[in-house]
Order: C-alpha cells, then sequence, then structure tokens
C-alpha cells in the first residue's frame, strides 16, 4: 500500500512536518517503512513518532524499542526525545544491535548458555587469542592466517552459522579455519568470552530456542522502529524478524539508494524482502528535500533511476533551482588538485568559509595529490574519518624501511620493521636486543648483529639473517635505482607489498592502491627535486633524504587539522554529511565506477548509489572532476569520464576548461547530443563520429590549430583516445 502527501494538519505538536512527514509520524498501520530520502529529514520523523506514541498513544516507555547503527546516533535520538517528552524516556530502550543484545545477555545469561560475568573481548583481544590457538594446534601463522581466520568466523557468524553447520570442506583453508572456529567456540565457551559478532548471534540463538524467553520481549516491545535499515546484515534481519513476532509494531526507515555498505556485509535485499515477510506493509516515501538546490536533485535523481532494483522515489524541493554542476576534465591528477585549490579560492573570496567545503573520492589513495595541493596553497584541511596520507601504517611501514638505508642506526625504523612481515622475531627477542643495546650504548641495528651470533640456529636466528640480508641488499640499490624504482624494490624485496595484497579485511585493496600511490609520490618528487636543482637524478642517494625530510615535516604539521578547516573523506566516510560546496573528484571509469564492477550489476549498482550520496552531499555547489591521464593503482594512461557522468542530464550541467578555447570535451554520449562548432572553418565538429582507415570509428572529442597544424583528439571504440594531425589522418565523416 502506497500513501501519497496530503495537507499537513496545523497541530501544535505536528505542525512543522510536512504531509509525508506527518503520515510517517501518526500511521497507524501495524508494519511501516519509510523510505527516506536524502535530506527528508528522517532523524526527526523517528524522534517525532517515539514522542507521539508516549504522549499521544498511551504508550509507555518500556513498550518501545529504538535500534540504530551508531552509539552516537542513539545518543542523539535520546537527547531528542527527551527534549520533546522529558523524563518519561528514561526507560526508552533506545540503543545499537549489540548494545540491546549485550542488554538481553546479561539479563538472561543463564539461558543464553553463558556465566553471568561472562567478558566482552574487542577486535584485538580477539585476534590474540586466535593467534594462540593457532601456535597451540601447531600450524604455522603464515598458512594459517590469524586475520584472515578471524574474518572467516566474524562473517560465518554475522550470516548466523555456527562451526558445526559449515560441514567438511575440499579446501584445505576452509577446512583448516573450520576447524579453528570450533576450537576458537570451544575456548570462549569454556573462558565466558564472547567477542562482537557473538553477541547478536547468542541473543538470537537465545530467542530462537527459548520460546518463553522471546515471548518476555515480544509482549514487552509492543512497537520497534529500526533505523538505516538498509545496512542491516542477515543476522540483523533475522533477530528483528524473530522479535518482532505477529503482534508488535514495526516502523523500518531506511533508503535502498543509499546502502553502500554492501562489502562489509549489508544486504539491500533487506529491505525488499520485509514486503514478502511481512503483510499489509504500508509504505511512505519521504521526498521533500531540505538540503539541496532542485538542480542537484535532478541531477541524482536522473543518476539513480539508472538502478533496475530499487523501490524508487524522486527527491524535489521547494528551495532555489540552484547553479549547474560543474564538470571538470583535468590533464592529470596534479591538474584536477590545481583547479580545485583555485575554486576553493574562489569561493572564499566571494565570502564562503573553508567550513562549507568537502572534497569527496572514492579511493583514500586519491588523497596524496589533493593534500599537497591544499598544503602548497597553505589551505587548512583535515581527513574526514581517517588518517591522513603518510600517517596511514602501510605507508609508515615503507617508510621506516627507507629511513634505515638512510641510517641503519634509526632505533624507531628498526623496531617498526625487524618482524615486519612477521619473520619469527618476537618481543622476547626484540627485547634481549634493546638490553645489550643499552648496556653497549650502542643502536640496535649493532646490537642486533652482535646478539645473532650468540643464539642457536632456528626460526629467531634464520629472521634476523634474513632481515640484514635484506637491508643490506636494498642498500645496493639506493646507488643504482631512482628513488620511484627504489621504493618499488623496497615493496618486494621486504615481502610488504605480498603481505599487505594477502590480508583479509575491506581496507586490503585500499591498502594496496596506497602503496602504489607512494611510488607515485616518490617520482613526482624526483621530478620536482630536478626541476629545483635542474639537474636529472639517476639514482636515491641524491634524493631519498630530502623526501623523507618533507614527509616527516608533513607528519609534524597539525595545524591545519584543527580548527575551520576544509574537509577531505571518501564517499562512504561522507554518508550522513552535507555541505554547501563538495568537490567529486576522481569521476573516471575505472576508479568509480571501479573497474571490478564493470561486469557485476549488482556490484555496479552499488557504485551508482554510492555516486547518488556523493551528489547529495552538496546543499548548493557540486563539482564533479577527472582527469584524462592519471598515475594511479600501479596503472598510468588514458581515462574515459565516468559513466556516471553520462547519466547527467546535460542541461544540468556546464563544462569549464582552463587551459584551451574549446568547452571541456566530456565523455562521448554525451558530446553525441550537443555538437558544438570549434573554429568556423574548421572541418569537424564535437560529438561528430567519424572514421580511420586504420583506427575504425570514434567520436570527434576536441582539436586545435589551424591548417596544416590543425589535430582533433578522437575517442576511437577499439582503440581509445588519439591525437591525430587532420592533413595526414584522412578522416571520413561518419553519417548517422
Amino acid at each position: 500500500m502506497l500513501i501519497t502527501e496530503e495537507e499537513v494538519p496545523q497541530d501544535i505538536f505536528l505542525g512543522d512536518l510536512n504531509g509525508a512527514q506527518y503520515q510517517a509520524v501518526t500511521a497507524s498501520a501495524q508494519r511501516l517503512l519509510v523510505l527516506a530520502g536524502a535530506g527528508s529529514g528522517k532523524t526527526r520523523v523517528l524522534v517525532q513518532r517515539i514522542a507521539y506514541l508516549l504522549t499521544q498513544c498511551g504508550v509507555l516507555p518500556h513498550q518501545l524499542l529504538a535500534v540504530t547503527f551508531t552509539n552516537k546516533a542513539a545518543s542523539e535520538m535520546r537527547h531528542r526525545i527527551e527534549k520533546i517528552v522529558g523524563n518519561s524516556s528514561a526507560r526508552l530502550w533506545v540503543g545499537t544491535f549489540h548494545g540491546l543484545s549485550h542488554r538481553i545477555l546479561r539479563t538472561n545469561a543463564a539461558r543464553a548458555n553463558l556465566p553471568e560475568n561472562f567478558q566482552i573481548i574487542d577486535a584485538d583481544d580477539q585476534l590474540r587469542l586466535i593467534k594462540r590457538l593457532i601456535q597451540e594446534r601447531g600450524w604455522d601463522d603464515e598458512v594459517c592466517d590469524p586475520k584472515r581466520a578471524m574474518g572467516f568466523i566474524n562473517r560465518h557468524k554475522d550470516e548466523g552459522k555456527r562451526a558445526n553447520a559449515l560441514g567438511i570442506s575440499s579446501v584445505p583453508e576452509v577446512a583448516m579455519f573450520t576447524e579453528l572456529y570450533r576450537l576458537y567456540e570451544q575456548h570462549c565457551q569454556r573462558t565466558a568470552v564472547v567477542d562482537f559478532a557473538e553477541i547478536l548471534l547468542r541473543a538470537y540463538e537465545l530467542w530462537r530456542d527459548c520460546p518463553d524467553v522471546l515471548t518476555q520481549y515480544q509482549q514487552r516491545f509492543k512497537h520497534i522502529l529500526v533505523d538505516e535499515f538498509q545496512d542491516t546484515n542477515t543476522i540483523q534481519y533475522a533477530w528483528l524478524k524473530l522479535l518482532c513476532g505477529t503482534e508488535s509494531n514495526m516502523m523500518i526507515v531506511g533508503d535502498d539508494d543509499q546502502s553502500i555498505y554492501g562489502w562489509r556485509g549489508a544486504k539491500i535485499e533487506n529491505i525488499h524482502r520485509f514486503h514478502k515477510d511481512f503483510t499489509d506493509v504500508v509504505t511512505i516515501r519521504l521526498e521533500q528535500n531540505y538540503r539541496s538546490t532542485s538542480t542537484i536533485l535532478a541531477a541524482a535523481n536522473a543518476l539513480i533511476s539508472n538502478n533496475a532494483s530499487r523501490l524508487g522515489k524522486e527527491l524535489w524541493t521547494q528551495g532555489i533551482q540552484g547553479e549547474k554542476l560543474t564538470l571538470y576534465g583535468a590533464f592529470n591528477e596534479i591538474d584536477e588538485a590545481r583547479f580545485i585549490v583555485e575554486r576553493i579560492r574562489q569561493w572564499c573570496h566571494g565570502g564562503g568559509s573553508f567550513e562549507d567545503i568537502a572534497i569527496l573520492y572514492r579511493s583514500n589513495a586519491q588523497s596524496r595529490v589533493l593534500e599537497q595541493a591544499l598544503r602548497q596553497a597553505n589551505i587548512a584541511y583535515r581527513v574526514y574519518g581517517g588518517l591522513r596520507f603518510f600517517d596511514r601504517a602501510e605507508i609508515k611501514d615503507v617508510l621506516a624501511y627507507l629511513r634505515l638505508l638512510v641510517n641503519l642506526n634509526d632505533d624507531t625504523a628498526f623496531e617498526r620493521v625487524i618482524n615486519l612481515p612477521p619473520r619469527g622475531v618476537g618481543e622476547r627477542t626484540l627485547a634481549s636486543i634493546r638490553e645489550i643495546a643499552k648496556e653497549k650504548q650502542i643502536s640496535l641495528w649493532v646490537a642486533a648483529k652482535s646478539y645473532l651470533p650468540t643464539i642457536p640456529l632456528g626460526r629467531i636466528s634464520n629472521g634476523l639473517r634474513q632481515f640484514f640480508e635484506c637491508v643490506e641488499d636494498m642498500l645496493t640499490q639506493v646507488n643504482m635505482l631512482a628513488l620511484s624504482e627504489l621504493m618499488q624494490y623496497v615493496l618486494q624485496k621486504s615481502g610488504l607489498f605480498i603481505y599487505v595484497k594477502t590480508q583479509p579485511g575491506e581496507r586490503t585493496q585500499a591498502r594496496i592502491e596506497n602503496l602504489h600511490e607512494l611510488v607515485q609520490a616518490a617520482g613526482q618528487f624526483s621530478n620536482s627535486h630536478d626541476e629545483m636543482y635542474e639537474q636529472t637524478s639517476t639514482h636515491s642517494s641524491e634524493t631519498l633524504p630530502s623526501f623523507l625530510s618533507e614527509v616527516a615535516l608533513d607528519a609534524g604539521d597539525r595545524d591545519t587539522e584543527d580548527g575551520v578547516c576544509i574537509k577531505l573523506m571518501t564517499l562512504h566516510s561522507a554518508k550522513g554529511l552535507e555541505f554547501p560546496l563538495v568537490f567529486l573528484t576522481g569521476m573516471e571509469d575505472g576508479l568509480f565506477p571501479h573497474h571490478r564492477c564493470f561486469h557485476d550489476r549488482a556490484l555496479l549498482e552499488e557504485e551508482r548509489r554510492l555516486c547518488y550520496v556523493g551528489l547529495t552531499r552538496a546543499m548548493r555547489k557540486l563539482y564533479l572532476t577527472y582527469a584524462e591521464k592519471r598515475a594511479f593503482a600501479g596503472l598510468s594512461g588514458a581515462n574515459r569520464p565516468s559513466r556516471f557522468i553520462d547519466e547527467i542530464p546535460t542541461p544540468l550541467t556546464e563544462s569549464v576548461n582552463l587551459n584551451a578555447k574549446m568547452p571541456l570535451p566530456t565523455s562521448p554520449a554525451k558530446r553525441r547530443t550537443s555538437p558544438d562548432a570549434l573554429e568556423d572553418d574548421f572541418p569537424f565538429q564535437l560529438g561528430q563520429r567519424v572514421k580511420h582507415q586504420r583506427f575504425g570509428e570514434g567520436v570527434i572529442l576536441s582539436g586545435d590549430g589551424a591548417g596544416e597544424t590543425a589535430r582533433v583528439q578522437v575517442n576511437f571504440a577499439k582503440e581509445g583516445k588519439k591525437w591525430l594531425v587532420l592533413a595526414y589522418a584522412k578522416l571520413e565523416p561518419v553519417e548517422q
């Protein structure tokens, strides 16, 4: 059933709500699905709904359960409820899935097969326990990787699967992880500890296996409200479905167009399953947006309409139409960053503030060039929800090896990498080396050299010997390789690249991209160093010390992280935030959407939802930028503008080109719909289809020059972009 918007009654308590919001707050439906678009006031609706139930419907505080995804959101919701209804919210159950499940387990510990004093272990404690069990089992932790094993265990718990439900696998690693899962379960049960994934699974199993306990909570919670429902995983949905039963009232609030955490286990299918698993579901759409201009909303609506598997809604606003989206096609990533800095200055000269601005990107590795440009322009910034590029662990690991190549007596660097990647040199060995260094007043490197002959042959001695040989081999390359080549050599020789690549978890790909970006940073530093000193560096001995000094100075500059500053963040980190001015960068096929998504519709649709989230962060002005050439993640070459740019109607965008007379070359499909003339006597138009004897058919992207020097850039279907001199290209028009 779909409810459409109606006039808002002038009620003292609810009069400031629009029609759809009013209906969501006051609906009497037992099963209510509120599709809350970006910027449509969903938190306000949730709070007002709770207040309405408490003050107008006779619902008692202890009969109401509100589920959020973060403690911060829960705290804010409780605070806002208290402002409306006062102290009657004291007995409300408002919290996260994990927090509420923990509360239930404490009350029913014995029925959940737990002692009353059971303890929760965090991720670090869980990993240490898994390492210990691997060691006790006699497995090599390089074969049975602890982090991969931990991911395996937690992933299956999130799916509601115990070890005994997994069966026997013919894949050696899976079989080993399954056995470890069994040992881990036994140990946790014996020692009365639970991890985060266990909290939710154990609470679900308590209700499933103890009908009387389930009935108690079903009879207590007459109203269940769930925020961000599109982000629920398998066990969370099962938890809610079981608790709701047939009698309780449930209101779920979510937006299938903003489901962007599939890689973290979120199931967008859950919001679709709600209609199938519960009867007589009433759907209310919150489509009036209070954040963005109508132009930005029209662009976002057009983009997301290309997703097939959605429940559908259309954002609109009573606000201003606003400016068109600005497209900028940069020559490379440095030009892209320069353009952004220039437009930031224009914004501030016009009375805007750094605080108004966010720069969004698909991958953390993109921040490096942007950070550099902002620092050079003395523009304050902060990386929101993450670390600055040179503060990331995988980057600091490589830099520690490089610091040793400049100074073998750098004790801090030595301690960081002596056992990285793991080579059997543990804390006990390192303590012995420290004692020698302290006693003889020598560096850890020298102390370790003197310590090696005193220990028996075995894993520790082999690990130390491998480390010395590795670093000494790297030293021979300092006078032979350029800085970027040395960086690549260190990554391979040390084993760091393979180590990072084989680590499990959601951030592995991002860390790999960061390592590639570090190599790119070294190459760019060498080029700028050569220009500054009017020379050509042939080996790293000339540039490595300067590079490390610049990095150290950058790491020491913390002033930009406080006060009024620009926010840099990934698109995932931006969800839930809003800014007057937004730059959405790296809009290139292969980067955004990521190349891994090209042949998987579900993944591509999640990328499109991520782009939709990015567009709807902007309140007044939105820039979309891409680079025709970008050295990224170890690759360098010509890029096609993102297909997502194609999906935004041309009338909603304007293109700028600071470096040529022609309009900015945008994506091929868009050019075909609106070809513009170049010079009056130029033989072709932008967007015109042409044929080349060798390269086949293509589309004119841009052109310059006159007479014999006239040339065009053509995007060929099979060969990509190429610049051709007209006098020799012999291009033929293709009839359309």
